[in-house]
């Protein structure tokens, strides 16, 4: 069997999954805080331990599931069963939500809004898994770039839909947003499902990863041997060191989206979907910039790409602190930030896995996810204290933490890559 270079179109469609995955949680961070505020009138804190459940689930759901998937094999694989039922489930019970909204109903938004969580727990290790799955080892970072990029369409297009669907209103109905993004959801699985033939792929990737290690063609230069179990001291310490990096950058990150649509209510006065202009510009910014990044990573090294993408976002969070009013340049600040924020996520998680044994990718992902998520837990509840004090603390709340987050990127030795030797210069699929 030839070896082979990235198959782009089998890649897009596998990367619906997380088209769907983005598109219900940028509704989830934009929509759910205002519903808690302005509909059941919660203060900052609440509405931040509300907003951090899905975290605690997923340090638990994420794991669970992902190795759950790893040990079954069904005529649709081992991953698709779980994608389809997950988004099944948080399809049909998503629709309370904008229900117990418009009714006042805490409760039954409160029961609806876990039983969504939980099905997207239940499928997001899955779906992230089938890339690697159906992918050939030397190949992962560029598919990995594709597959955000698919997930940055699905957050545009949540956004798009925020902005034309709810009225300008003091209490908007949200049910049009939720429909659209239900809608997306099902039609984007439907392609997956359509395109994906999991078992049949899954086959020839065997095969395929079987020979490249045999001639010796490789992306990335690996830390430790393939057949070690043990991380060598200095490893270690890169490992921790990137881990640490990975927890507070999503600390700083994720406060600034969790938060923003209150935040530009509340300073700026924005009303409706208008807050979604500056988190479109954002994401579109990302959107076009995962393939000059791969391309840039491949070039000056995925630690050096990090780094540069966390002096973006930080540059972008002191910015942020300057406008005391809305101003259309906001956009701009939000641009950088979409561009720093894909340097940063293309490359961390190559990184963190490139430092082990391929015996233990699964294990060291769910680390990856671990750290990330712990930081998406905590960091609503630490930064809705310091909102509960005033909303101005925001962006001085991100910048301290992603300037913390540059000096323990430092420390990281290992994990970064290495070009490919032309004469390893990979043909396309048979």
């Amino acid at each position: 069997m030839k070896a082979t270079r990235l198959n782009y179109v089998r890649t897009f469609f596998i990367g619906f999954a997380f088209l769907s995955i983005c598109a219900f949680w940028q509704l989830y961070d934009n929509i759910i805080p205002l519903i808690l505020s302005n509909t059941f009138h919660l203060d900052e804190i609440l509405t931040g331990v509300i907003m951090a459940l899905d975290n605690i689930l997923a340090l638990f759901l994420l794991p669970l599931f992902g190795a759950f998937s790893d040990r079954i094999n069904t005529r649709l694989g081992k991953r698709t069963p779980f994608i389809i039922v997950g988004t099944f489930f948080a399809v049909v019970f998503m629709m309370f939500i904008p229900f117990a909204n418009k009714t006042h109903n805490f409760m039954l938004f409160f029961i609806s809004l876990g039983v969504v969580l939980i099905a997207m727990g239940s499928y997001r290790s899955p779906a992230v898994a089938l890339m690697p799955d159906v992918t050939p080892k030397p190949l992962r970072s560029k598919a990995n770039a594709i597959i955000n990029l698919m997930g940055t369409l699905g957050a545009i297009y949540t956004l798009i839909m925020v902005k034309l669907t709810i009225p300008k209103v003091e209490h908007p109905d949200y049910t049009l947003a939720f429909i659209a993004i239900a809608i997306v959801m099902v039609v984007a699985i439907i392609i997956l499902v359509t395109n994906i033939k999991e078992n049949a792929l899954a086959k020839e990737m065997v095969e395929i990863n079987r020979n490249e290690e045999a001639i010796g063609e490789a992306e990335t230069v690996s830390s430790v041997n393939e057949d070690s179990k043990t991380l060598p001291p200095e490893v270690k310490k890169s490992l921790f060191f990137i881990l640490a990096s990975i927890f507070l950058w999503f600390t700083a990150y994720n406060a600034v989206i969790t938060a923003f649509s209150r935040y530009a209510m509340k300073v700026w006065g924005l009303k409706g979907g208008g807050f979604a202009d500056a988190l479109i510009v954002a994401t579109g910014a990302a959107t076009i910039s995962y393939i000059p990044i791969g391309f840039i990573s491949s070039k000056f090294g995925r630690k050096k790409t990090i780094l540069g993408g966390i002096i973006l976002v930080t540059v972008s969070y002191l910015c942020g602190t300057l406008f005391i009013t809305y101003s259309p340049l906001i956009n701009v600040v939000f641009a950088v930030t979409g561009i720093g924020w894909a340097a940063i996520n293309v490359n961390s998680y190559p990184m963190v896995v490139e430092m082990v044994s391929g015996a233990d990718v699964g294990k060291y992902t769910g680390l990856y996810y671990i750290f990330s998520m712990l930081a998406q837990t905590l960091t609503p509840i630490m930064s809705g204290a310091f909102l509960k004090i005033s909303y101005r603390t925001l962006f001085p709340y991100a910048f301290i933490f992603s300037v913390l987050s540059f000096c323990t990127m430092l420390f990281v030795k290992h994990g970064d890559s290495k070009p490919i030797r032309k004469a390893s210069t990979l043909e396309e699929f048979d």
